[in-house]
């Protein structure tokens, strides 16, 4: 297993098998899924978790399966991926986050994607991350804020029918 950043409480690593009982589970949690288009199963998950292990393996960087290094948990995941739906910001690379409810304010997603954001810049050579939400998200919003990023509009994501809560987002960038 590969460790690409170690944080003061956390381990942002590669994904293994034992992650997806954990990762499926927390893909189901209604109050995790709140502010996304809807829930996933268990197949949606498991074909998510391949995705990403694929993207690893065709450009180096992805979503980053976190661990709390105190009791070696897989907790969520922060990373960076390539967003490339339609819209005057992209294609872009985007940084994003899921954790657990379980761990939830206790600042855990703040240290994992300060550190992944550094990673982009300094190790990928990335000039510009960007990030972006549900506007009604503003615990992921506060999240953007807290690392850094400056809020550079608001869009309707082009995925998310019009009449869906869901639908007009917010857009945050950082550039090194």
């Amino acid at each position: 297993m590969k460790l690409y950043i170690e944080t003061e409480r956390l381990l942002l690593r590669e994904w293994t098998p034992n992650d997806l009982p954990t990762f499926i589970k927390m893909n189901q949690d209604p109050e995790v899924m709140e502010f996304f288009p809807k829930i996933l199963d268990s197949k949606e998950s498991i074909n998510f978790y391949q995705r990403i292990c694929k993207e690893f393996d065709k450009v180096k960087y992805g979503l980053f399966a976190v661990e709390k290094k105190s009791d070696h948990k897989f907790i969520g995941y922060t990373g960076l991926h390539k967003t490339d739906f339609p819209a005057n910001f992209t294609p872009c690379i985007e940084i994003g986050w899921r954790l657990i409810k379980d761990v939830w304010n206790q600042g855990y997603a703040t240290e994992a994607a300060k550190a992944c954001l550094q990673y982009g810049f300094i190790n990928l050579n990335i000039k510009e991350i960007y990030s972006f939400t549900a506007a009604i998200n503003k615990r992921s919003e506060r999240i953007m804020q807290k690392i850094g990023l400056q809020k550079i509009g608001e869009f309707d994501h082009p995925n998310i029918i019009s009449e869906n809560r869901l639908c007009r987002h917010v857009l945050y960038k950082s550039s090194f």
